[in-house]
């Protein structure tokens, strides 16, 4: 059996750490997905890095991604100083929780994301984003797309979750999320964290958040429950009908900033990385036009019509392919010792699974970063399982996937029904950036043509 020691020959190989490591984890904190994708290719695809106090091992094979956190999930919790830094936002939500506290939040949560409850939704996100891209300019050389999509999908959350739009608030907003988000990543590698009581953008970030929530919930309790609006809020009122002892007001307080914040950062990279993808590649740019066209008659998408945008489809699952939301999932503790593979590790080692690499890795995807919509056709063969799980897998996969994948969908198709995307002159490739979420470098402006067809 392994012993949690700095001897080197009980572990996968792995960079050189010197006395403390601490050196490579500056190298990570620089820039994690580049330094991971150095050592993957130097090392294999299960490398081990030593920071004192702890040992780090980064698991870049899908197979072994599986037996980790599908066979082995009963002996992982996430990472401890990863969750207090989330935990500043999200409190005790089912993003926080572990053991027998998320199983009772994720059984409890999981009804109101079946495809019954997605299917009322559809016609929500496709009121909103009709009334955001009325505002978007017909034609325009250099638009702030990024940020528009940003204000979309927070406003289609909120709309989902409390029967209201963001309003004048999403600039406000959006800030506070983008400060909290790079905030919380430079707080991963820090030695300790500055206490929350303590003035500045972080602290002030939060505060308007939490408002921001707070202020719809108390607005929420002040009618009557025959009153309330079939939508997320609701739902959570009626769970603490229910089992009140279960489900106090910081609770539902909990979930609520966990929706907002999950259920439109992460479709708001998504959405932004295809519109790039769509504008550096236009082939399959109009192929997935020709198809909405064909589909949607220039009328707004129902729920069944979006099942029947097969390529368009496919133009977003390898986006998340190549730009996943998450590309580094949530570091695991081993809290028994456990086997991988033909490794056998003790008590308290740290995993981290690059899904990026996994997903961008030539072993499992002919051509890899060739941006090809049709290696997902299905008479394709498919790549092992945990070659592509841009929502994650075991367990704790993302409770939001459908809505998330039909709200993309909803918006992606009108958007091509309106515009040609294309790159604007002299704009070089977007650098991603990993806060959190994948983001580009630089908020992402492309060119806007209008369709004739439209």
């Amino acid at each position: 059996m392994l012993s949690n020691t700095s001897d080197t020959k009980t572990w996968p190989p792995g960079p050189a750490a010197g006395l403390t490591g601490w050196s490579l984890s500056r190298r990570m904190s620089k820039d994690m997905l580049a330094t991971l994708s150095e050592w993957q290719q130097q090392f294999g695809s299960i490398f081990h890095v030593r920071v004192w106090p702890e040992h780090i091992v980064v698991v870049c094979d899908p197979a072994l991604a599986r037996e980790l956190l599908v066979t082995n999930h009963s002996s992982l919790i996430r990472w401890e100083r990863g969750i207090r830094v989330f935990a500043q936002l999200h409190g005790s939500s089912v993003l926080i929780a572990e053991g027998e506290k998320w199983t009772q939040k994720r059984r409890s949560l999981q009804p109101y994301f079946t495809p019954k409850y997605i299917r009322n939704t559809n016609k929500i996100i496709i009121d909103v984003a009709q009334n955001a891209l009325k505002a978007w300019p017909a034609s325009e050389p250099n638009w702030r797309i990024e940020n528009a999509l940003t204000s979309l999908t927070m406003d289609a959350i909120m709309q989902i979750m409390f029967s209201h739009g963001i309003g004048e608030a999403n600039r406000k907003a959006e800030k506070a999320v983008q400060i909290a988000s790079q905030a919380a990543n430079a707080e991963f590698f820090a030695i300790a964290s500055w206490p929350d009581w303590l003035p500045g953008k972080k602290r002030k970030a939060i505060q308007q958040l939490n408002q921001l929530i707070d202020h719809h919930i108390e607005a929420r309790l002040q009618t009557a429950a025959n009153d309330w609006p079939e939508d997320f809020l609701s739902y959570l009122l009626h769970l603490q009908q229910a089992e009140p002892e279960k489900w106090p007001q910081k609770a539902i307080r909990d979930e609520c900033m966990t929706m907002f914040l999950a259920g439109h950062e992460t479709t708001a990279a998504t959405l932004t990385w295809w519109a790039w993808c769509m504008a550096s590649n236009p082939g399959h740019q109009k192929k997935a036009r020709d198809e909405i066209s064909r589909v949607l008659q220039g009328m707004p998408p129902t729920h069944d019509q979006l099942a029947e945008l097969h390529y368009l489809t496919q133009t977003i699952e390898e986006t998340m392919r190549l730009y996943p939301a998450a590309p580094l999932l949530m570091t695991r503790r081993a809290i028994a010792p456990l086997n991988l593979g033909s490794w056998h590790f003790p008590e308290r080692t740290l995993f981290m699974i690059p899904l990026q690499q996994i997903q961008g890795d030539g072993q499992w995807h002919s051509n890899p970063q060739e941006y090809c919509p049709e290696r997902f056709n299905k008479d394709r063969k498919n790549a092992p399982r945990g070659a592509y799980a841009p929502f994650g897998m075991g367990q704790r996969v993302c409770l939001g996937q459908h809505l998330a994948t039909a709200e993309i969908r909803a918006i992606a198709a009108m958007i091509l029904q309106r515009w040609t995307l294309s790159i604007p002159t002299g704009m070089k490739p977007p650098k991603p950036n990993l806060s959190v979420t994948l983001r580009p470098d630089t908020p992402l402006r492309l060119a806007l043509t209008p369709c004739s067809k439209f």
